[in-house]
């Protein structure tokens, strides 16, 4: 197998070559302590805080509202358990939707056993929230709404700035787990009413294991790690320098020819959406159609299991998931396929393809020439197929 096509980059991307250069100064000649009082953890510490200082700007937030973390599970852990802590006094209702990733939904599950309760509101066949069922499901308990920005598996971007507008009418904290639209969508935190979003590195081209979250002032949460007084006494843990250097440069080119960026990644999307679609029989496009971030694409193949398709797809090069990969070992279907109406037997069926800036025209010519004979071979393969073919 000579060809590589690499199709996930909604589970990891590749680092890019600005931030790696940002980076290496901090392993060797700079390595210095960044809690350490003499000059070279200065340098180190003079480089963290430039960084939030970036970060904070491309979000519209200030400094001190930008921590650092491991990644978007722990903001997400800690947004949501922070807040359950901190508010349990004024209630101890949460308001979340079925198609939250696991971090999210495992953490309120977790409160739950705590006897915490919360509502998990529906999504429409796009995976879109409903704002009436969410205005109904506000108790006078409520104290967290956490919805994520955009869906990690099939696209759908949320009405984010309606849902913030909601929570701070009624002085509710609002949390958004933004891994995926980072990098994908411009925002500010200020206009969409965010009061906490959780983000992470290796989603935007930056380094696996660092992450953040912005927690907006006047809210205050507990320490989800203790030990130390790193983040101005908030999160514990020996400041990982070089990491945070490479994750705002990571920002910084996302930001750089942003619409020349997206509009290319767009491109290449809808010309696989289109190519998919237009020459494989019994295949359907999950997620809303047009409100999706520009480098998803999400597909269900009748009578074939996605498995044997990422399989079969990896022979020829090619990589995708079939869905989230926090997941990934799982013989269940998809709890966001199952939650937009699909069947066992259809979401079973699912290929998550994911670009970048780093992928080709060529390449999407490539994936979809390969594709159409790979799940021809599957369904001949299937009793299913057969069953409804007739025969």
């Amino acid at each position: 197998m000579s060809r590589q096509v690499y199709m996930d980059n909604a589970a990891t991307t590749r680092l890019s070559d600005e931030v790696l250069d940002s980076m290496m100064p901090y392993f060797k000649e700079n390595y210095g302590n960044a809690s350490s009082i003499y000059s070279l953890g200065g340098i180190s510490k003079v480089a963290v805080e430039e960084s939030r200082e970036i970060i904070a700007e491309k979000l519209g937030a200030k400094k001190k509202e930008i921590f650092f973390t491991s990644g978007g599970s722990e903001s997400d852990n800690w947004a949501i358990k922070g807040i359950a802590e901190a508010y349990k006094s004024k209630g101890n209702h949460i308001i979340t939707s079925k198609i939250e990733h696991h971090a999210v939904l495992h953490t309120c599950e977790y409160l739950e056993k705590k006897g915490y309760e919360v509502s998990y509101l529906d999504v429409d066949e796009y995976g879109t929230v409903d704002l009436d069922q969410l205005k109904s499901s506000i108790r006078d308990e409520t104290i967290l709404i956490s919805i994520m920005f955009a869906n990690n598996e099939i696209g759908t971007i949320q009405p984010i700035k309606e849902i913030g507008k909601i929570a701070k009418e009624k002085n509710i904290v609002f949390h958004t787990d933004a891994v995926q639209a980072i990098g994908n969508i411009k925002i500010d935190v200020n206009e969409f009413n965010i009061d906490m979003m959780s983000f992470s590195g290796h989603k935007i081209h930056a380094q696996k294991g660092i992450g953040g979250i912005y927690i907006r002032s006047g809210i205050r949460i507990p320490n989800l790690i203790h030990g130390g007084g790193q983040e101005r006494g908030k999160r514990a843990g020996t400041e990982n320098v070089a990491a945070i250097v490479g994750l705002a440069k990571a920002f910084e080119v996302a930001y750089e020819n942003f619409d020349e960026r997206t509009n290319y990644i767009k491109g290449l999307r809808d010309k696989l959406i289109k190519g998919v679609l237009g020459s494989i029989e019994d295949s359907r496009l999950n997620g809303h159609p047009e409100n999706r971030l520009v480098n998803n694409t999400n597909f269900c193949f009748k009578y074939i299991e996605g498995e044997s398709l990422l399989l079969m797809l990896d022979m020829e090069g090619i990589q995708g998931s079939s869905g989230s990969a926090c997941t990934s070992g799982s013989l269940d279907p998809s709890h966001v396929l199952l939650s937009i109406g699909l069947p066992h037997e259809i979401a079973h069926g699912s290929l998550r393809l994911s670009l970048s800036e780093y992928n080709t025209e060529e390449e999407i010519d490539y994936v979809i020439e390969k594709l159409k004979p790979i799940v021809q071979r599957l369904r001949d393969m299937s009793p299913l197929y057969y069953r409804a073919q007739g025969e």
